[in-house]
């Protein structure tokens, strides 16, 4: 983030240093009720707790105005209230200081990487036909890989897509998805492999012969391996693998990726990383085929010892549950009712507009967002319940996507709407933001737009994209459904703000101050809202 933009996280550092404690005093309001009279408090309890007595006296009252650094918020003076103490931000500045740049991270510098990842979705291994289950770990992959990326994050995507299956419905989903990977690196790989498992002493080589399962060329012992590292988190039912070609050829996917991202940048690791020459690996899965990942991984561990494999983590996705299925539904079949349900949605809303040719692509938009946030705004671990009937998707809906498409396309066309009518004369060009008066900037829901959405915007989005760090077990979590509901909530204020107030009013000369303020105000909300939508593969829409 860049080191002049104002921040939540370094105005709270700030906060709770000028009470001259280290502990973390001080929260930061977001309901529109609170924000009427402060904006950030050091509640009554914890004061009582860091001070003795609770009376913060000269300590305190008066101190955050020495805060004033660049990335932390203009501050009034602290006043003693009946809930703790209180800080109001002098908003004209904060409004100034924020509609300057862009609300979003700043690109990453060239050779500025933090980290390397590789994410590993197994649901896109084997032949079997996905199911719902298996989209939502490719979705939420694809989704993390976004994230880490614009933190700067390097990422390699496995395993690379073949051309023995029909991925029709990942191009639908605006799913970015290798389809090539090295072929005769992969197969010298494959050999290595097959000469380190008759080199190990939990491996035993197997016969084709009678009672011996197709295929299978070796025996592995992984459960007395497990015991004798110690290894934590992992089934206590792994005992003997029977492995394959097609397992050794995963794994040696998996190795090509890892030597691609140390290759590429040895420099770099992220937070679970132990060693600065290697990447992350972090296999997505859904709780179903936990199990069989988990064989994968310390058969990996057995032929491979390097640090790499030993910083393998798993993230799992919970159950997706459907609901009155005729039968089991393939994802393409999803898809195909999703975007079904969509159109007959958008011409109850809209008629015979929606009927139109010039539709087709707003309905696949509005398809491929309901069914990511419908995927992705539910905590990985949670379960997800897909109610298939004709009347579970719409337009309206609060919590949709399609809501939070609706909403963005509403900015577009309020500034299309402004362009044309600067063409014509009606209204002067849009001023510098130097020249603009932000103390016009009076009404509540002008304050939550920028305190809630364009001020910790970019905390949120390195929020979604943190891992954990290092630790014993082999599960992790990530905030993968961060993003969703902040676009979800934000289209409610906005959508709030904008039934409230009239943007684009008479042409008089002076109600120009209050309209330019409020037009820059809301181009920040549209480029937050294109910056989070990107990041679920999502391209803003011009109408709806």
């Amino acid at each position: 983030m860049d080191e002049g933009r104002p921040g939540v996280a370094a105005t709270l550092r700030a906060l709770n240093g000028a009470l001259g404690r280290p502990a973390a005093l001080w929260v930061k309001e977001s309901g529109a009720r609170n924000l009427r009279h402060r904006d950030f408090l050091a509640p009554r309890a914890a004061l009582s707790a860091a001070f003795p007595g609770g009376q913060v006296g000269r300590a305190g009252a008066g101190r955050p105005r020495l805060c004033r650094r660049p990335a932390v918020l203009p501050l009034r003076v602290c006043r003693q209230t009946p809930a703790g103490l209180a800080v109001q931000v002098r908003r004209p500045e904060a409004f100034q200081r924020l509609l300057g740049p862009l609300p979003g991270p700043a690109p990453p510098a060239a050779g500025a990487r933090t980290g390397s990842v590789v994410l590993h979705c197994p649901a896109l291994r084997g032949s079997a036909a996905l199911r719902p289950r298996h989209l939502r770990s490719v979705l939420l992959a694809d989704h993390l890989a976004q994230l880490l990326r614009a933190q700067g994050v390097g990422v390699r995507l496995v395993p690379a897509l073949t051309e023995e299956r029909s991925w029709d419905v990942l191009r639908q989903l605006r799913i970015c998805w290798p389809s090539d990977f090295g072929g005769s690196s992969l197969t010298d790989a494959v050999s290595a492999l097959k000469a380190a498992l008759g080199r190990c002493p939990c491996a035993a080589a197997c016969e084709q012969g009678p009672g011996t399962a197709e295929g299978v060329i070796f025996k592995v012992h992984l459960k007395s391996f497990v015991e004798q590292q110690g290894l934590v988190g992992y089934d206590p039912n792994l005992d003997v693998l029977l492995v394959t070609e097609g397992i050794l050829w995963s794994l040696a996917e998996l190795q090509e990726a890892v030597l691609q991202c140390t290759v590429s940048d040895p420099r770099h690791c992220l937070p679970l990383a132990s060693q600065s020459s290697c990447c992350s690996i972090i296999h997505v899965v859904n709780c179903e085929e936990e199990f069989q990942q988990q064989q994968l991984d310390v058969l990996w561990r057995i032929l491979d010892p390097g640090a790499h494999t030993a910083l393998q983590k798993h993230l799992v996705c919970g159950p997706v549950k459907v609901t009155n299925p005729s039968s089991p539904i393939g994802a393409d079949q999803y898809f195909q009712l999703r975007k079904h349900q969509m159109y007959e949605a958008s011409v109850i809303k809209y008629g015979e507009l929606a009927q139109d040719e010039a539709w087709t692509e707003v309905i696949d938009t509005l398809t491929v967002a309901a069914i990511r946030f419908e995927m992705l705004s539910t905590a990985h671990r949670s379960q997800i319940t897909l109610d298939l009937e004709n009347n579970s998707i719409s337009t309206k809906g609060t919590k949709s996507g399609a809501f939070v498409m609706y909403n963005c396309a509403r900015l577009a066309t309020l500034f299309d709407t402004f362009q044309r009518a600067v063409e014509r004369g009606t209204y002067p060009p849009l001023p510098p933001v130097s020249e603009l008066n932000f103390s016009c900037l009076r009404e509540e829901g002008e304050w939550l737009l920028l305190f809630n959405y364009l001020l910790p915007f970019p905390e949120v989005l390195q929020q979604a994209a943190q891992l954990p760090p290092p630790s014993k077990g082999i599960r992790i979590t990530a905030h993968t459904e961060t993003v969703c509901k902040f676009l979800i909530q934000l289209s409610m204020d906005f959508s709030s703000y904008y039934n409230r107030v009239h943007i684009l009013g008479e042409p008089f000369p002076h109600l120009f101050d209050q309209m330019f303020a409020r037009l820059q105000l809301l181009g920040a909300v549209r480029d937050v809202f294109h910056s989070a939508l990107a990041t679920l593969h999502l391209p803003p829409l011009s109408q709806i």
